[in-house]
């Protein structure tokens, strides 16, 4: 058995938690929408179509901001296409997933779903194949009360208030060559510094992010950032993130360690946009929006044949519907233990995605719904992580990854209120239980402590149709309490979260 210290001190701070930091994201893609969120013949489907065993499952997912409609989908994307009668929306082909648009759900519709679910929209605009005036008109009808053209045509569509929407991303993925309009840094930072101008124009305390590169892996990595955000710092608010992880070969070892290339990733990106900072002599710190994050069996999508017959593109294929095993949820919770870590500079993140593409919550057309491995990381992380995240000292055995090099076996994060400390911590060993012991005399006395543990005999041990309760969280009775200190053991391959009162 291995040993690991943690030593947990409220007076080290790394900053508040941000709720919008438990995001998610919907797009049009597959069956997130279309049999996923909406399914007006479902027997639970509500008077507007909604399923309600979805609503109810956001909900204890503990959503706050919902990232829409796109996404690669929103390059082609035609905003007013989705608004209006329905039997007057046209139906339209969806470059991105080689799919047919329906158009059925629009922004009017999007924004009552996400009043069921208590959720924040954060709305992306076509900067691929459109620009400036598009972007003006959409927030115009969206935020704008009336007395105008398109605020009146979402008065006539039955929506006398205005949605508000605050957070506004300029564009995806606009240094990706799949994304129509993909452009060079010079040439987005331009289009992107233009909207942000007339968008502030109209109201100057919207809150925009800016594209980042779609990966660092991304050969144009670094200097992207560099030129785009010399181009429109002074008016936005966020630079983007996004990354992906799934095992590579069989190396478990590298894929437990996914957390260690966020955390790099993280650092590079704020060291940019703070040496771009120094460069233009601004006061203002531009964050991050980690708006696309996720487990993500890539490889499976690239060795299906995509529908090249434009003739028979479907609708709401079934796409991107991984299954996710023990290992995945473990290596998602870790993710959420970077994204934590950086709460001072990461104060906005979207899990992509909601519901079927690779989501937390699967549904089945006609069927139930069920939370899938991944479902309790992020709901138990979003409802028990208090107000403020910690530095800590953690020091423990490392092992050796082929990516990533000798990586810490235990990875941690804890959160801290006067209520409590809570503390996320994951086991990255194949075989082992480490025995985790936390220095607790900074917290002035601990008399509760409570653990739970994701962790299965079968690492690979899944929730499906078939078995939906395969793998639940389990109470960790392993706590003891002592004078000065707490100790936990952790089994391997594990997330845990421990809250002490």
């Amino acid at each position: 058995m291995f040993r690991a210290h943690l030593t947990v001190d409220p007076h080290f701070v790394v900053g508040p938690i941000n709720r919008r930091l438990f995001g998610s994201f919907v797009e049009h893609l597959g069956r997130c929408v279309y049999d996923g969120i909406y399914e007006p013949s479902h027997a639970t489907a509500d008077e507007d179509g909604f399923r309600y065993d979805v609503i109810e499952l956001v909900r204890e997912l503990g959503v706050s901001t919902v990232r829409y409609p796109g996404g690669n989908f929103v390059s082609g994307y035609r905003w007013e296409d989705g608004i209006g009668p329905r039997d007057e929306r046209p139906r339209r082909l969806d470059l991105a997933w080689h799919s047919t648009e329906t158009n059925e759900i629009g922004l009017d519709e999007f924004a009552t779903w996400l009043d069921k679910v208590d959720g924040e929209l954060m709305y992306a605009i076509n900067l691929g194949t459109r620009g400036v005036l598009e972007a003006l008109d959409v927030l115009e009808y969206a935020n704008l009360r009336s007395g105008t053209f398109w605020a009146d045509k979402r008065v006539a569509n039955g929506r006398p208030q205005p949605h508000d929407i605050r957070m506004w991303c300029l564009g995806n993925e606009m240094d990706g060559p799949w994304q129509l309009g993909h452009s060079t840094a010079e040439e987005y930072a331009q289009l992107a510094a233009t909207t942000a101008a007339a968008m502030r124009q109209v109201d100057p305390d919207l809150e925009l992010v800016v594209c980042g590169s779609s990966g660092a892996q991304m050969p144009t990595f670094g200097e992207w950032e560099r030129v785009v955000l010399e181009k429109t710092y002074d008016d936005v608010d966020f630079i983007s993130c996004h990354a992906y992880y799934e095992p590579k070969g069989g190396d478990y070892g590298s894929f437990l360690a996914s957390g260690v290339n966020m955390d790099r990733f993280i650092d590079a990106v704020v060291a940019t946009a703070d040496s771009v900072k120094a460069v233009v002599r601004s006061d203002k710190t531009i964050n991050i929006s980690f708006d696309e994050w996720n487990v993500w069996y890539q490889s499976r999508y690239n060795d299906v044949d995509k529908i090249t017959d434009v003739q028979t593109w479907p609708v709401a294929p079934r796409l991107l519907e991984d299954s996710y095993s023990v290992l995945d949820a473990v290596v998602f919770g870790s993710l959420m233990i970077s994204l934590i870590r950086h709460a001072d500079r990461v104060t906005s993140a979207s899990l992509a995605q909601l519901v079927n593409v690779i989501a937390p919550i699967m549904t089945e057309p006609g069927g139930p719904a069920w939370r899938q491995t991944t479902f309790y990381p992020f709901s138990l992380t979003s409802k028990l992580a208090r107000s403020t995240a910690l530095e800590l000292r953690l020091d423990c055995p490392t092992y050796a990854t082929e990516e990533y090099g000798e990586v810490s076996l235990v990875d941690a994060v804890a959160t801290h209120d006067d209520g409590g400390t809570t503390i996320f911590a994951v086991n990255r060993s194949l075989t082992d239980e480490v025995t985790l012991e936390i220095d607790t005399r900074a917290l002035a006395g601990v008399g509760r402590a409570e653990a739970i543990s994701l962790f299965d005999d079968d690492i690979h041990a899944a929730n499906t149709l078939a078995h939906q309760d395969r793998v639940t969280p389990k109470a960790n009775t392993s706590v003891e309490i002592g004078e000065a200190t707490v100790t936990i053991t952790l089994p391997p391959v594990s997330w845990t979260v421990l809250t002490l009162a």
